[in-house]
């Protein structure tokens, strides 16, 4: 079939237009062979832009179409379903970036406008030799998995769950809550966390949709979007589930204690424990590591004591293996430990917490009951609060954590209700971006906290003067007023940055997704994708994807979960036509294709000795083509033929 082309030039307002002659380069277009009509529009995206191409496809015949706008990632689709709908393959379609690849990195108009020119040329000579593809469909499991059980795993499990569709939610810790459950008080309306956060975990722990893992992880993941299958380590509690009635006596009971990882080594657990009153599901977990029938062989006064015959200490971890369409990640985030701050003293000075501890400090059902106290057990006369620790610090991290100018405030109005001492903030710029949260800055500021407007550069306890004997000092220089200054306090508490879990990389691998520079998890588009992974059927909620309050985060958890139950609803999948293709018969079997394939979507038939792509899986980059010694292996959509071309014609 003789190729029928038609160009369009997309003006984008003025992003294109007020660099490149759109004009000159349609009737550039106009000139080139197989070209049958060529034209520029204000906005090609636009509905009118898509008649207008649709319109000329029946009109004049055409069969192929090149539309030079903005990259492909953000309107290819459009066009795409645009060229489908009157009737063209939409394979035989082809994009020219004029956009950020000319108009945005120039203020040249000539070189701008040559450069379209050439793009322009590249595109017309690439989709003369392209072939139509056809997309393939395949069935989606209904079945979804949540990997965190913080509120955004919460949110995003129960939103799917009362859809009457099975949620297999997953938590590596022996209750679910996450951070949230540590929390004394939520900004800016003050609402009790554990009050709105635990009828929420209730839920979860009673739906019948909703399959719960906690105490497990997450080992290995194969298939591809609509088709997981998840092997999950359920670990050894040494408690039976079934048989306990979660009475407490066995904790009681307990003569060993440990740090409490819940209450950030403030305060105490058992050998047997639950991490807070309110865990869900409220069954213990007997702790190996310090536990002396493990350690010594003896004691066992928790199966003396248990009138429920719950404990097993011969109990092993269990292996499960479940099938689902869909994955939410919802891993969380950790709080940075300041220590290597070391001008600030954390650890090596008295009385210098973190957020997180002073978040547990002031709770009522925390260690301290909710007193505000000294390591000498008195109450502080006065406070100093750290913004930004290891937040917008090159050093550490350079982003902005986004809470933590909101929950030092929020500690300000709490110490100010607790006790009489008098509270400094120490900030860079106070950013309270959310609904009532400028609100919340103003009551605080009301309530007679001192804003200064410097980062500190040392905490010491070295006094100078008398009034600064036994307390601690915050060195910093006020900004406003350029002057170098000392403030001595009797408490210090460091606001830290959120960053990604410690084991971000190892998730990120076991999911086939990837991190962005700030060590989070990277969404497909920042934009148009926010909760969307380069992994079909893979999505991100909360601050695993990056650093983010309450509120976002259960917005991105109820987002994600639309995501999911969209393709359940939809029942299918489409899979990408543009995939490798290996020639079984020029395939050696070396493997090399196998090796450099980031998606796994390459497999070796061992009893023929080669190897097969599974088109499910390929996303077509493109690796396994340049790793081939045979030249076995082809790329749909991208042949050798069409890219010598494009080449040949940005050269014109």
């Amino acid at each position: 079939m003789e190729p029928k082309i038609g160009v369009y030039i997309c003006h984008c307002g003025s992003n294109i237009a007020g660099t490149v002659d759109v004009e000159e380069v349609a009737r550039f277009a106009q000139g080139l062979e197989g070209v049958v009509v060529a034209r520029d529009y204000k906005f090609m995206c636009s509905d009118p832009g898509q008649e207008l191409i649709k319109k000329d496809i029946k009109e004049l015949g055409l069969n192929r179409v090149v539309v030079a706008s903005c990259s492909p990632t953000m309107h290819e689709p459009t066009f795409r379903r645009a060229c489908q709908e009157a009737g063209v393959n939409p394979y035989l379609f082809e994009m020219a970036n004029i956009r950020e690849q000319c108009s945005w990195v120039t203020e040249d108009k000539e070189e701008a406008t040559e450069k379209a020119k050439a793009l322009v040329s590249a595109a017309v000579r690439r989709v003369f030799y392209h072939q139509p593809l056809e997309t393939r469909e395949v069935p989606v499991n209904p079945n979804t998995l949540v990997v965190g059980g913080g509120i955004a795993g919460i949110q995003a499990a129960l939103k799917i769950a009362d859809s009457e569709h099975k949620v297999y939610l997953v938590e590596k810790d022996p209750s679910i809550g996450g951070h949230m459950a540590q929390l004394d008080k939520t900004f800016p309306t003050l609402d009790c966390s554990a009050c709105i956060l635990t009828p929420k975990m209730t839920q979860v722990g009673s739906h019948p949709y909703i399959e719960l893992m906690t105490y497990s992880e997450v080992e290995e993941v194969s298939g591809y979007i609509g088709n997981f299958k998840v092997r999950i380590r359920k670990k050894a509690r040494y408690v039976d589930e079934v048989l306990c009635t979660g009475c407490g006596l066995c904790q009681t009971k307990c003569p060993w204690k440990a740090d409490s990882e819940f209450e950030v080594g403030l305060g105490k657990r058992k050998a047997i424990y639950t991490p807070f009153p309110q865990a869900v599901p409220n069954i213990p977990v007997i702790d190996k590591e310090h536990c002396a029938y493990f350690l010594k062989g003896t004691c066992r006064a928790c199966e003396k004591f248990c009138e429920a015959k719950a404990i097993d200490f011969e109990q092993k971890d269990k292996v499960v293996e479940v099938e689902v369409g869909s994955i939410v990640l919802a891993t969380g985030f950790q709080v940075f430990d300041p220590t290597p701050i070391y001008s600030y003293g954390y650890k090596r000075l008295d009385n210098v917490i973190t957020s997180l501890e002073f978040e547990r400090m002031v709770n009522s059902a925390g260690p301290t009951e909710g007193n505000i106290v000294l390591k000498d057990s008195s109450e502080p006369e006065s406070i100093a609060i750290i913004h930004c620790v290891g937040s917008r610090d090159e050093k550490y991290h350079e982003y902005c954590s986004r809470v933590c100018c909101m929950h030092s405030m929020k500690f300000a109005h709490l110490i100010k209700e607790h006790t009489e001492a008098e509270v400094y903030e120490f900030y860079i710029d106070i950013r309270s971006f959310g609904k009532g949260y400028e609100e919340f800055y103003n009551r605080v500021l009301n309530e007679g906290t001192v804003f200064i407007r410097g980062r500190p550069a040392e905490i010491t306890n070295v006094a100078e003067t008398p009034e600064e004997e036994g307390k601690l000092i915050v060195q910093f220089e006020d900004t406003l007023v350029g002057r170098q200054s000392r403030q001595p306090v009797d408490m210090v508490i460091l606001s830290c940055a959120l960053e990604p879990q410690l084991d971000a990389e190892a998730i990120a691998r076991l999911f086939n997704i990837s991190r962005s520079a700030d060590g989070f998890f990277l969404e497909k588009h920042p934009k148009l994708e926010p909760v969307s992974t380069m992994t079909d059927g893979i999505f991100l909620a909360g601050c695993c994807q990056g650093p983010k309050d309450i509120p976002d985060t259960v917005a991105q958890a109820s987002a994600a979960a639309a995501e999911a139950l969209a393709m359940i609803s939809k029942g299918r999948v489409e899979i990408e036509a543009a995939t490798a293709v290996i020639d079984e018969r020029i395939c050696s079997g070396c493997q090399a294709c196998l090796e450099v394939c980031p998606y796994s979507a390459i497999d070796f038939d061992a009893e023929k000795g080669v190897c097969r792509v599974n088109e499910a899986l390929c996303k077509g980059c493109g690796a396994c083509i340049a790793a081939c010694f045979s030249d076995a292996v082809s790329l749909n959509h991208f042949t050798n033929e069409q890219i010598v071309a494009e080449m040949e014609g940005a050269l014109v």
